[in-house]
């Protein structure tokens, strides 16, 4: 059953693809807030609260997945990003913190508010430094001598930075589509220089991705996937452009739909540079898969949990639509 390693793949794919969409505006939202006053900050938290306790789901889904369907390259990853992940972590964890005492405070919600600030931003650019790690690839022939700090390079820090702006824009494009007034015209204002950064930054990481691995550039190159290096960077490129004219005529709900085709874009150019790999670029789906027994139970677990994932995330998202008129406590 060559084919259970492939939908387990696409599984763990989606799940942490609905975590980035997900998460990745309630992190960009707080990325932002030190652009914000007080007032607009309580709207951008008003925004976050509905919906915000099922985001993170999908994330332990995914790593959940990888853990069953995928053991071996599970205890390969882990060890090599113990510590950018345990840090991810305790930023998700401040940050969960500083938001709920920000919510009781009084006195102290300014100093709350910096630590949702600091806690957004650390767990974005861990995020991006284990992306970039991931995809430039491991070292894992000898890992009990492997550096503490193995993780750390120019092109995971760069993917780091990058990530932390890709944040902010579908932060302030969600909060065009749920505010008004004041905070609709500065995040907009604000979104269209995200737009200019984004599009340099996503042309720069293109242009370096396919030469950190000989892997990667044979797999970008090869003359049956040519079609997907034009595809890919071609769509890119009109989701930006409809992101920026969408941002110049006023359009409320086309800008944040825009920018996740854009990390939508990106999110399958990572994919198509290190497929098939699981382990980039040593160890292969197919190599690092469960028996198939195994594959084929959990996916009968999938097929029911990931439905009720689904309709829950999107009634939870429709009830709390509409834009924030008033301000949420609870």
């Amino acid at each position: 059953m060559t084919f259970l390693p492939v939908i387990w793949a696409g599984i763990i794919a989606f799940c942490i693809f609905m975590y980035v969409v997900l998460d990745g505006f309630t992190l960009g939202t707080g990325i932002l807030m030190p652009w914000l006053n007080n007032h607009e900050r309580d709207q951008a938290i008003s925004m976050i609260l509905p919906n915000w306790d099922g985001n993170q789901t999908w994330l332990v889904l995914g790593g959940a997945s990888l853990y069953g369907a995928f053991p071996e390259a599970f205890s390969i990853i882990m060890p090599l990003l113990y510590l950018p992940l345990l840090l991810m972590v305790l930023a998700l964890l401040f940050r969960g913190v500083a938001f709920e005492f920000r919510l009781k405070s009084v006195k102290g919600r300014a100093g709350w508010d910096w630590c949702f600030i600091v806690g957004s931003v650390l767990a974005t650019f861990v995020q991006g430094i284990v992306l970039g790690t991931f995809v430039q690839g491991f070292n894992y022939s000898n890992t009990e001598n492997l550096p503490l700090f193995a993780w750390l390079s120019p092109y995971s820090l760069f993917t780091g930075g990058a990530l932390v702006f890709g944040y902010a824009l579908l932060g302030a494009t969600r909060l065009i589509l749920k505010t008004a007034s004041t905070i609709d015209l500065k995040m907009r204002r604000i979104a269209k220089y995200l737009a200019l950064i984004i599009i340099v930054l996503a042309l720069l990481v293109s242009l370096w991705t396919p030469f950190i691995d000989s892997s990667i550039f044979i797999n970008w190159f090869r003359p049956d996937r040519l079609w997907l290096l034009i595809l890919m960077p071609s769509l890119t490129f009109i989701s930006w452009l409809w992101l920026f004219f969408s941002l110049k005529t006023g359009k409320e709900r086309t800008p944040f739909w825009a920018s996740i085709v854009i990390f939508c874009c990106c999110y399958v150019g990572f994919a198509v540079g290190i497929w098939p790999n699981i382990v980039p670029y040593h160890l292969s789906i197919w190599a690092a898969a469960s028996p198939p027994g195994s594959l084929m139970f959990m996916l009968v677990g999938a097929v029911i949990m990931i439905p009720v994932l689904l309709i829950y995330t999107g009634y939870s998202y429709r009830i709390f639509g509409g834009k924030v008129r008033e301000l949420i406590h609870y």
